[in-house]
């Protein structure tokens, strides 16, 4: 479903990604992991189109969208789940969950999806005339995932969904991210969490100074000694 090849970003004269390949396969869901700063968070933007790479390309479902515009993308179905969840904060649940559909235009489905990610996080029926900014985190992290699923994506790009959360909020939105996967709903994650991306996902890239340095399924990097030391803390 995606795959990118030699990816560069750069900020001003500094290289964030030099030359990256990986791919996704429709399905799957590939976690990428690293330390912060290693250019993780970039690529995420790159592939979103919210950032022009400075060279390489980006192939989403057979063709090429190298530079597209965001919009553009999430109008064939790849969507993002940005860090720090990028909520309207002045906005309501539901006027949140409404932009996450704007694009779309049958309102009986998006009446219907809005119900399902309701069903998906009961709390943001609870308080779906709550403004967006009066939310915990862990509510914001749903809401984020929620609106992105108004879109109908084929693809989602999670950038740090743990980020900040307690941990049984992290389980909680664990738990959602694994039923939408297995709805197949194809998925890159870029958790901080190494350990819990790795049991997410069926593979993973590790980055270090904006270069992938290893490629394997999850569970040969669970128990890879380099990445055990690395990111789990042993």
């Amino acid at each position: 479903m995606l795959e990118v090849r030699g990816l560069e970003v750069a900020y001003g004269g500094i290289r964030a990604v030099r030359g990256i390949d990986l791919k996704v396969d429709a399905g799957e869901v590939v976690a990428l992991i690293g330390a912060n700063g290693a250019g993780k968070t970039t690529t995420l933007k790159a592939l979103a189109g919210l950032l022009q790479p400075k060279a390489g390309s980006v192939t989403y479902k057979g063709a090429d969208v190298t530079g597209k515009p965001a919009y553009h993308l999430v109008d064939h179905g790849l969507a993002l789940v940005p860090e720090g969840r990028g909520m309207f904060p002045r906005l309501t649940v539901a006027e949140n969950l409404a932009m996450g559909a704007y694009i779309r235009h049958d309102a009986a489905g998006i009446a219907a999806d809005t119900e399902r990610v309701c069903a998906l996080f009961p709390r943001l029926a609870e308080r779906r005339e709550q403004l967006a900014g009066t939310l915990s985190g862990g509510e914001q992290q749903m809401l984020a995932i929620a609106r992105a699923m108004m879109g109908r994506p084929q693809m989602l790009l999670l950038d740090e969904p743990s980020m900040g959360l307690a941990p049984l909020m992290v389980q909680k939105i664990f738990e959602t991210i694994r039923m939408i996967a297995a709805e197949g709903v194809t998925m890159l994650l870029v958790e901080q969490n190494a350990r819990l991306a790795l049991e997410t996902s069926s593979r993973a890239y590790v980055m270090e100074s904006g270069c992938i340095v290893l490629a394997d399924d999850a569970k040969s990097l669970l128990s890879n000694p380099q990445v055990r030391h690395a990111y789990l803390g042993e």
